[in-house]
C-alpha cells in the first residue's frame, strides 16, 4: 500500500486539475491533506468530502498563525474540534520565516493540547526549530506525533527516534536532496513514513509534487535501507495504522 501522509491538495488544485490528479494516483491508497489556514482547512474538507482516500488534518501553518489573533486562533480550535479530522496539523514552529518565539511557542502549545484532547496524532513543521520543537512535544508528553520534513541533525534525529511511538515523514524530495537521504538512512524503519509535501518538494525539477509521486520516493528510500520495495511498503502500511488507526 503506497500512502501521502502529508500534503496540501488545496493548495495543488490552483496548480493541476484535482481529478486528474487523484487519477494519476490509483496505487496511493490513503492522502492526508492538511489545512494551514481557517480557509485552507475548510477546502480540505470539501476535498475530502469528494474523494474517499483523502483524510483531513486540521491545523494553522506557525507563520499563518503569527497573523491571528489569539481569539481567532481560539476559535478555529473549536471548529476543527467538530470537525473530526484524522490529525492536527499543519502546526509547529517556524524560525526561517518567522520570529516573535513566545507566540509561536503559544501557538503550537495550544495545538498539542488540542491534539491530546482529541487523541490524534499532530503533524508537526519545524525549520530552523528543531531543537525547541523536540523540547516543547516532550514536556508534553505527547505520544501520537509526525515530524514532517525533519532537518535536524543526527543528535536530534536520535533524540525523536528515542521516541518509539513518533513518526518521520520522509518527502519525495529525498530522490535529489542530500538532506533527506540522511534523514532516511538515520530513522528506524519502524518509524518512517512517506509523504509528498505536494506541490511542493517535488522530485521531478520543475514540476509541481503530487501524491503519484510516492513510488520514487519508495524506491530511493527502499535503496537507502538496502530492503525491497514490498518490505518498505509494508513497514509503512503498519506504521500508518500504528499511528493513525489505533
Amino acid at each position: 500500500m503506497l500512502i501521502d501522509a502529508h500534503c496540501h491538495l488545496d493548495l495543488l488544485e490552483k496548480e493541476k486539475d484535482l481529478d486528474k490528479v487523484l487519477e494519476n494516483s490509483k496505487k496511493v491508497k490513503i492522502i492526508i491533506s492538511n489545512g494551514t489556514s481557517p480557509e485552507s482547512n475548510r477546502r480540505v474538507l470539501e476535498i475530502s468530502d469528494k474523494y474517499e482516500k483523502v483524510k483531513p488534518s486540521l491545523g494553522i501553518y506557525p507563520l499563518e498563525a503569527l497573523k491571528m489573533s489569539d481569539e481567532e486562533i481560539d476559535a478555529e480550535i473549536e471548529f476543527i474540534k467538530k470537525s473530526k479530522p484524522i490529525a492536527i496539523g499543519e502546526v509547529g514552529i517556524d524560525y526561517h520565516y518567522g520570529d516573535q518565539k513566545e507566540q509561536q511557542e503559544k501557538n503550537f502549545k495550544k495545538f498539542i493540547k488540542l491534539a491530546k484532547e482529541l487523541d490524534i496524532p499532530i503533524i508537526v513543521h519545524s525549520r530552523k526549530a528543531e531543537s525547541e520543537v523536540l523540547d516543547i512535544l516532550e514536556q508534553s508528553d505527547i505520544e501520537k506525533v509526525v515530524l514532517h520534513c525533519f532537518s535536524g541533525n543526527k543528535e536530534l534525529t536520535e533524540k525523536a527516534t528515542s521516541h518509539k511511538s513518533w513518526m518521520f515523514t520522509i518527502p519525495t524530495a529525498v530522490v535529489r536532496n542530500k538532506t533527506f537521504r540522511k534523514l532516511a538512512k538515520r530513522v528506524p524503519i519502524n518509524n518512517i513514513l512517506t509523504e509528498t509535501d505536494a506541490p511542493y518538494l517535488s522530485p521531478i525539477e520543475g514540476e509541481p509534487n503530487e501524491p503519484a509521486f510516492i513510488e520514487l520516493s519508495i524506491t530511493k528510500i527502499a535503496e537507502l535501507k538496502k530492503i525491497t520495495k514490498e518490505e518498505l511498503e509494508k513497514s509503512i502500511e503498519e506504521n500508518f495504522q500504528k499511528m493513525f488507526l489505533k
